[in-house]
């Protein structure tokens, strides 16, 4: 596997131990007029240290980002442990769906209307995605081609996932599916 997907820290965090199912995205800059798609199905993540991750997340989450930031890894290297598989993939075309999903995830409530209304096109991607470990972290070399911002990357080397292990059971992931598709449908 070489696709990646850049998510700031801290939300890679509570994606690998299981915290939240759910990554929202607006889109880069450099993904143009078209915005962000959830081009893959299956991708690694690429922990980011971009933009104020830690003023735009919930209280729990600020007080994690103090515990973790100090272990996390310079500009210069790029640290993989998860992969991720999308379960579903929706556009929100309200900020009122987006809404619905507060409490899946640490964004701030601020962050997703802000992130809603940006742009020409007021809408918001979520992916609900199954987190696996890799067996061991990689630490790769940052690359320039990894900068700028965007979502998708393709790394310099294949990782192999063969070996990588859910964070969360199958009963658990599932339970956490139902939970936010019944708050979509409400």
């Amino acid at each position: 596997m070489r696709t990646a997907f850049k998510e700031w820290a801290i939300v890679v965090d509570a994606l690998g131990r299981g915290e939240q199912i759910l990554i929202l995205r607006k889109g880069g800059i450099a993904e143009g007029r078209g915005g962000f798609k959830p081009e893959h199905e299956r991708f690694l993540l690429f922990p980011t240290l971009f933009h104020q991750q830690r003023e735009s997340v919930v209280p729990s989450a600020q007080a994690r980002y103090d515990v973790i930031a100090p272990g996390l890894p310079g500009p210069e290297t790029l640290r993989l442990e998860y992969t991720a598989e999308v379960a579903f993939a929706r556009q929100f075309h309200s900020l009122a769906e987006a809404e619905r999903l507060k409490g899946f995830h640490i964004w701030r409530d601020e962050l997703v209307a802000e992130r809603f209304d940006w742009g020409r096109d007021k809408s918001l991607y979520v992916m609900a995605v199954r987190i696996r470990r890799l067996p061991q972290r990689i630490e790769l070399p940052m690359l320039p081609s990894y900068g700028g911002c965007k979502s998708w990357i393709e790394t310099a080397v294949e990782v192999d996932d063969s070996a990588a292990v859910p964070v969360l059971s199958a009963a658990e992931f599932a339970a956490k599916l139902a939970a936010v598709e019944k708050a979509l449908s409400d």
